[in-house]
């Protein structure tokens, strides 16, 4: 079965603020076995623009991904975030050739 991942590219305005979201948001990645692949980190843009930050989630399978992200407990964690944060998100299913 595919693996499920969250793709986001975030610009983040308030940093200590933001860090309540990443307070929040451990609850329900815990929940739903959420793996970080990519949390920030270095970078070089080869193509096109992005926002300043990436963060690559993995989750069971593209239906677990879902879940997360509908959570209750997920979105009052986005709520924290998006006053602080503009970026752009995707769940998507991984390859599984």
């Amino acid at each position: 079965m595919a693996k499920g991942y969250w793709v986001a590219h975030v610009d983040i305005d308030d940093m200590e603020r933001y860090k309540a979201y990443i307070d929040a948001n451990a609850v329900p990645f815990r929940e739903y076995g959420a793996r970080f692949l990519v949390r920030g980190g270095t970078k070089e843009v080869r193509e096109g623009q992005m926002r300043a930050r990436t963060v690559v989630i993995e989750f069971e399978d593209f239906t677990t991904a879902k879940a997360c992200y509908d959570s209750v407990a997920y979105q009052q964690a986005k709520a924290l975030r998006d006053p602080v944060s503009t970026g752009d998100m995707e769940i998507i299913e991984g390859y599984d050739g």
